[in-house]
């Protein structure tokens, strides 16, 4: 059967104005280039990508190129725990001492899951000698999240762990399940996804693949993106903010999720796993951005760069990358989008752009 706009109720008129908009960002300099992917009940809708990787090179986006996703990598990593916690291997309140003994050095011994999970654990500094040259060594990695003191109790505070969040679940991967982070993610979630084109530590003859992060005008700290135009970061297990993928694989785990866990006949979790997992935990004023928030099990609910105007009532859930990406889904509707630009905006330029495409897509719903 050949999948049209009217056989899974998309606007063909409305996606057509979602793609002008998509090139017009484009032409009006918002970002050299961009890919964009849209799932509706688990049927792919739009596939778009365009524009330049390499403003250096003049190397064009095609079909192939490969995007930073900075924190929408979160969300994939995420899965990972939902996954285990479906297999009986963990409980949301387990510490995560129980299953890494090591990690409850000063005071980390009440730290649980759920607290890592909803950036309840007190812990949301990079630590100082971690810097982006020693990521590639997984044991230094580790002895530097055993070795940091929280600032503060569990669930005293919500504060946005950057990069912690990410190291920690990913070496609970590996204490609980046996595989290394990277090794899990592809045989467990990624690759029976056919999710063929998603890395967290990119293998090194993928890196001409790779758009360069364009620091835009408005930036605010070019230092982000020259970090992450690293070769030797894209090769790192970063599972926080490291994962390089296209839009449309990042489109492809949000449809799983909006399907109950199940995408072309391949079912990755169960739909009481995907319910539990997306289930509002906690909202407050994250102390990280000054802003509020609401939360799932890593996972932002209803935030406005979804096109969600209700914040969380509407059961819409996904997570964003810094500056330049976010990837979505709400299942009320069976809608799935992943949305990537390689220009690094500062938020005022930065999440309007995301808006406008998300709630353009919606709109296109009937």
């Amino acid at each position: 059967m050949v999948v049209t706009a009217d056989s899974v109720k998309m606007d063909s008129r409305a996606l057509a104005t979602v793609e002008k908009l998509f090139w017009r960002q484009i032409e009006d300099g918002l970002h050299p280039g961009a890919a964009l992917a849209v799932y509706r009940y688990g049927n792919s809708v739009l596939d778009l990508y365009g524009g330049i990787a390499d403003t250096d090179t003049g190397r064009p986006v095609t079909q192939d190129t490969l995007f930073v996703l900075y924190s929408s990598t979160k969300a994939i990593t995420a899965s990972c725990m939902h996954l285990l916690w479906q297999q009986g291997k963990l409980m949301w309140d387990d510490p995560v001492a129980k299953h890494w003994p090591e990690f409850a050095q000063n005071g980390k011994g009440k730290i649980t899951i759920r607290h890592v999970l909803t950036h309840q654990g007190g812990f949301p500094d990079t630590p100082k000698e971690l810097t982006w040259d020693k990521w590639r060594d997984w044991d230094a990695v580790v002895k530097a999240m055993e070795g940091i003191t929280p600032t503060h109790e569990p669930e005293a505070a919500i504060a946005y762990h950057r990069a912690n969040y990410g190291w920690v679940i990913a070496e609970l991967v590996r204490r609980i399940d046996g595989r290394p982070f990277s090794q899990f993610l592809r045989e467990e979630i990624t690759g029976p996804l056919g999710m063929n084109d998603t890395y967290v530590g990119l293998p090194p003859s993928e890196e001409g693949r790779v758009s360069r992060i364009h620091p835009m005008k408005d930036s605010g700290n070019p230092e982000v993106a020259a970090t992450a135009n690293r070769p030797e970061v894209h090769q790192a297990v970063h599972p926080a903010g490291g994962g390089i993928a296209t839009a449309r694989d990042l489109a492809r785990f949000y449809a799983m999720m909006a399907c109950g866990g199940t995408l072309d006949g391949v079912r990755v979790l169960n739909p009481e796993t995907v319910a539990g997992a997306t289930a509002f935990q906690l909202e407050g004023t994250d102390l990280t951005f000054g802003t509020y928030v609401y939360r799932a099990l890593g996972l932002w609910l209803g935030d406005p760069r979804m096109g969600a105007s209700k914040t969380v009532a509407t059961h819409t859930f996904g997570h964003g990358g810094i500056g330049t990406s976010v990837g979505w889904a709400d299942p009320d509707i069976g809608l799935a989008v992943g949305f990537i630009a390689n220009g690094f905006q500062a938020n005022p330029t930065h999440l309007p752009r995301l808006t406008i495409i998300s709630q353009a897509i919606r709109d296109a719903c009937f």
